[in-house]
């Protein structure tokens, strides 16, 4: 099985209000108060400045976008997450923004390498943004994160 993603978290009202002059977005609640904005062809079109990627080293992350990210955490966090699994193998990334600035990351789990002690780079993130889980689960289940395997899923 395969599972994959690349979308802003943050909180509901903060994306909301954040993402209203973006007709391309398009947002899916999440657990725990958090919202997701899956970054779908037309939203990466509608948000990049030309230059490709942007400088984190995301797959996906449109050049300029994480300017826009940090200009968004000055009213709550922002997370800009990917992940691409296949098989059980795959990638994470992850950087949170908080007040304008990065305060997380960017986190880069590649393939073949453990997750740290502090969790995947994707539960350090939802962490970040509040995201408590329980005992025996993680932050990416205790967000609902593995609803989709797919990031077309959140929006279809």
């Amino acid at each position: 099985m395969s599972y994959d993603l690349q979308a802003v978290i943050a909180g509901g009202e903060v994306l909301r209000t954040a993402s209203r002059d973006l007709p391309a977005a398009r947002l899916a609640s999440l657990g725990q108060g958090l919202s997701l904005m899956p970054m779908t062809a037309a939203l990466f079109d509608s948000v990049a400045d030309g230059s490709g990627t942007g400088a984190l080293g995301f797959w996906r992350l449109p050049g300029g976008f994480e300017k826009t990210l940090a200009d968004w955490s000055t009213v709550g966090p922002v997370a800009y997450v990917e992940a691409e699994y296949f098989g059980g193998v795959g990638e994470q990334q992850a950087v949170v923004w908080d007040g304008g600035t990065i305060v997380l990351g960017p986190l880069h789990v590649q393939e073949g390498q453990p997750f740290p002690l502090a969790g995947s780079a994707i539960s350090q993130a939802l962490r970040r943004l509040g995201v408590v889980a329980s005992a025996g689960e993680d932050e990416f289940s205790a967000a609902g994160l593995d609803r989709h395997r797919h990031g077309e899923g959140w929006i279809a």
